[in-house]
Order: structure tokens, then sequence, then C-alpha cells
């Protein structure tokens, strides 16, 4: 069996502390009384020859108050071990109350700060794979890669579905008719005007448009009017498995605001 030195250490103190209050408080009032009540029953023995039925009761009365005392004492140191039992138990639970709650929170900053370090490596990884995976689809794309981009696109745009027209719609009128195209590579002349004329065959209307190059886009093209975007891209396809991953990290779904369309 064990010994538990703190418990054997407070109990030590909690009776030496025990015995100093009773001493001081308890035994000395006690013994003054007493030396007072034993001159005062001398004095009245001195005088027992004329008095002594009265000495008698007076005896008989202090009889009786000492045995009130002695069961008041008693009743008092009673209650004076009990209290200081309590007192012990209550010391010894509040320290391993204590003890038990810093273990708690250095295991939670522990397990914290593994989680987050797994987290930062997990997610440098997936950045360094995503970083490379464009590199080399950039390097790849050629001359006729774009071209058959640009053919893609164009037929994405005339396959719109009526729901994804209706909002092509809004979204022009609340941009004045303006559309934005964006590629990653320069457009000829033709491949505008082939893009031009899916748009307003699929609007039935001829808005103004506005072309530019994008190097952040990765082989692909962009189609944007006031929020709302139609895109063919590899950069979309991986940005969609790149979301992909951020979601399965945090377990959470992860919902698009934003009106696009990737074929």
């Amino acid at each position: 069996m064990q010994i538990n030195w703190f418990t054997v250490i407070a109990q030590i103190l909690n009776f030496l502390v025990l015995v100093w209050l009773m001493k001081r408080y308890l035994y000395k009032p006690i013994l003054s009384m007493i030396d007072d009540r034993e001159k005062k029953i001398a004095g009245q023995l001195a005088d027992a020859k004329t008095k002594k039925n009265e000495a008698k009761a007076e005896q008989d009365e202090f009889n009786k108050k000492n045995e009130v005392f002695e069961q008041q004492k008693k009743d008092m140191m009673d209650k004076a071990t009990a209290e200081a039992g309590v007192l012990s138990q209550k010391l010894q639970d509040d320290a391993k109350t204590k003890a038990k709650n810093l273990q708690d929170k250095l295991e939670k900053t522990v397990q914290e700060q593994q989680a987050d370090l797994n987290k930062q490596l997990q997610q440098k990884t997936e950045q360094g794979v995503f970083a490379i995976t464009k590199k080399v689809l950039a390097d790849l794309a050629d001359v006729n890669f774009e071209e058959q981009s640009v053919n893609v696109f164009v037929k994405q745009i005339s396959n719109i579905k009526d729901d994804e027209k209706d909002l092509f719609k809004k979204a022009l009128l609340s941009a004045s008719g303006s559309i934005l195209v964006q590629s990653a590579f320069d457009l000829s002349e033709k491949q505008q005007s082939g893009i031009k004329s899916a748009v307003i065959k699929m609007l039935g209307s001829n808005p103004s448009f506005q072309f530019k190059t994008s190097t952040a886009l990765l082989g692909g093209i962009e189609l944007t009017t006031n929020g709302y975007k139609l895109a063919w891209s590899i950069t979309e396809y991986v940005s969609s498995f790149e979301k992909s991953i951020a979601a399965s990290n945090q377990q959470i779904p992860v919902t698009e605001k934003k009106h696009h369309a990737v074929k």
C-alpha cells in the first residue's frame, strides 16, 4: 500500500493547529475558571461551620454546573474534530481537482498544437501538389490546345441551359449590356468573332464585348458580367479540386454563391 505523504503531513498540521487552538482558547480559560471556582469553594468551606446547609446547596450546584460544562467541553471537542476532518478532506479534494484540471489543460494544449501542426503540414503538401500540377499543365499547353479551348467554350455557350440563360440575361441588364471575356492567351479576331456570335445567338441581343488576356487563367477562357461567370479552364478544375480538399479537411459543406458552369 502506497503512503500518501501529502495526506499524512496535512493531518499532522491539522492536529498541531487543533492542539494549539485548544490550549490557547480552551484549556487555559478552563483552568483559570476552575482555579477561581476552587478559591470560592475554599472560602465557602472556611465558613462551613456556620453556613453548612448553604455550602451544601452551593456544592451541589457546582457539581451540576461542572457536569454540564464537561458535556459542553466534550461536544466542542467532537465538533472541532469533525470540522477538522471535513476541512482536511476538502483540501485534499481541491488539490486533486486542481491537479486533474491542470493535466487536462496540458493534454488539450498538446493535442491542439499537434492538430495545428498536422493541418499546416497537410496544407503545405496540398499547395505544393497544386502548384506542380498547374505548372505541368501550363507547360503542356500549345496552339492546338488553345484552339480547342475556344471551340469547347463556344460549344459550352451554345449548350447553356434555360435557367443559366435567364441568370446571364439578368446580370447583363444590370451591367448595362457589357461583357468581359478573359483568356489565358491572345484571341485572334476569328476566335473573338466566334465567341461573340455564340453569345449573341444565345441571348438574342448584341451586347458590348471587352477582350483581355489574363495570366491568372490556366489554359482557358472566362466570360463575366456583373458577378455572373461562365468559364472553361484548367484553373477551374484545379480550384474545384482545392475546394473539395479544403471542405473535406474542415468537415463542413462548401457552397458557391456565384453562378458559373464548368464542363
